[in-house]
């Protein structure tokens, strides 16, 4: 049967998708809102689409987060250890030229609604300057990401200073001389408070629990190099030893005025920040503990202390969403989600998940092994476990880590131990550098 599939998204994970799927020859359409490829990687101050802010840089080294097909070294020799959002923009739009992934991209256009037929046919709707259009492909790979759609705190009373979520947040000009409350304690609430300190009369960060805050460097290292030197020891050990050093190398959170560190490590996601600790110390980023109620531009916290504010950022993630699927058909915006290798439906078998995991590490290296054996199955040349099923449900009571019970955490993913996972369903020259399409003939 001849395969037509379709894939959603044209970010790190839906070029890679694309690209494996064009390697085994088959028919492919990527669908993409915006004008380019590189997702939230392309910079934008316009809230069109949820993309990084003005200083942000990746928070894990380079060579951990890159293609095999297409490394650092094949783009830029001299790129940064952690590559700036300009950086991995070019990066992201350097690998679609060099695989000839343009003429297979339909950009401007969204994908309105998925209809699932069969195992053998999706109808799904598009809609590009306002003219909406159907039609039937075999399969489709769902590579939309999971940082878009904004998820919200909720406390008592009203604030009635600026209150916007990091999707918002763009730059930290907007804050000078403002007096700015943050609240979370992952890497874009770090983040943000670190950029708007330098500009605010005042900028605190609020948490509700313990954070680890890890430094880019260890020994003159990444941390995640540090990391990879150790991912053959069994993982709870590897834990137990990694809070040793980062103790040693750091200091406990009450040394900070931050809360106590309570959870195992894996059981919330670390933040890696080399500048937050520093700004603490130095006064430009005040901790506070949790929310207990708004009050007009007074937010009151749970240890009774009473501060005015004139902007709010909310850094506390967002919802796992698939706006184009019925939710009656699939919603994992809330639950649990049984995908084996987070990327296989135990029931639709024409149905991919590229990308659509959360590792302590980088998200693309993993997408693009998933996107391999997608793309080898489409292709005839591999064929799934029959108990897929069985596999789906373990995903889901048997993950990596142990974490917390909260949406944030349903898809998370230890990065070595889920490469090896793909790997075994890779032949050894699985690594393809060369651009196996078409040319396009320049007229």
């Amino acid at each position: 049967m001849h395969k037509r599939v379709a894939v959603i998204g044209t970010g790190p994970s839906g070029i890679t998708a694309l690209k494996n799927l064009l390697d085994q020859g088959i028919e492919a359409v990527a669908f993409d809102r915006n004008a380019e490829v590189g997702g939230n990687w392309i910079y934008s101050e316009k809230e069109s689409h949820s993309s990084v802010f003005e200083t942000t840089h990746i928070i894990s080294s380079k060579t951990l987060s890159q293609y095999e097909d297409f490394t650092f070294d094949d783009f830029d020799p001299e790129a940064a250890d952690y590559p700036s959002h300009d950086e991995l923009r070019r990066y992201f739009q350097a690998y679609a030229g060099h695989f000839g992934l343009y003429e297979h991209i339909r950009f401007e256009t969204m994908v309105i609604h998925c209809r699932w037929l069969n195992q053998d046919s999706w109808e799904i709707t598009t809609e590009r300057a306002g003219i909406r259009q159907t039609e039937t492909f075999t399969d489709l790979v769902v590579c939309n990401g999971h940082h878009w759609n904004p998820r919200w705190p909720k406390y008592p009373g009203e604030f009635t200073g600026e209150y916007l979520h990091s999707h918002s947040f763009k730059k930290a000009a907007p804050f000078q001389d403002k007096k700015v409350l943050v609240i979370g304690g992952g890497n874009s609430a770090c983040d943000v408070a670190v950029e708007t300190s330098r500009v605010s009369e005042m900028t605190a960060i609020s948490w509700r629990r313990g954070y680890r805050i890890i430094p880019k460097f260890f020994f003159g290292k990444p941390s995640d190099k540090i990391g990879e030197t150790s991912s053959w020891i069994p993982l709870k050990v590897r834990s137990f030893f990694f809070d040793i050093l980062l103790n040693i190398m750091v200091g406990k959170n009450e040394l900070y005025g931050l809360r106590k560190v309570e959870a195992k490590f894996g059981e919330i996601h670390p933040t890696i920040n080399d500048e937050l600790l520093y700004k603490i110390r130095h006064g430009k980023v005040k901790p506070r503990l949790d929310i207990k109620r708004f009050d007009g531009k007074k937010v009151v916290f749970e240890n009774g202390l009473e501060e005015e504010y004139d902007a709010i950022i909310a850094c506390t993630g967002y919802y796992l969403s698939h706006p184009f699927f019925d939710k009656s058909f699939i919603d994992y915006s809330s639950g649990p989600v049984p995908l084996y290798l987070k990327m296989f439906h135990p029931e639709y078998r024409n149905l991919y998940f590229v990308g659509m995991f959360q590792p302590l590490g980088c998200i693309w290296p993993g997408a693009e092994l998933q996107a391999k054996i997608m793309a080898r199955e489409l292709a005839g040349k591999w064929k799934r476990p029959d108990n897929i099923k069985a596999l789906c449900e373990k995903e889901v009571t048997h993950p990596h880590y142990k974490q917390i019970n909260t949406p944030r955490h349903t898809i998370t993913v230890d990065f070595h131990i889920f490469k090896k996972q793909l790997l075994k369903y890779l032949p050894k020259d699985y690594v393809s550098k060369d651009r196996v399409v078409k040319e396009v003939v320049e007229k």
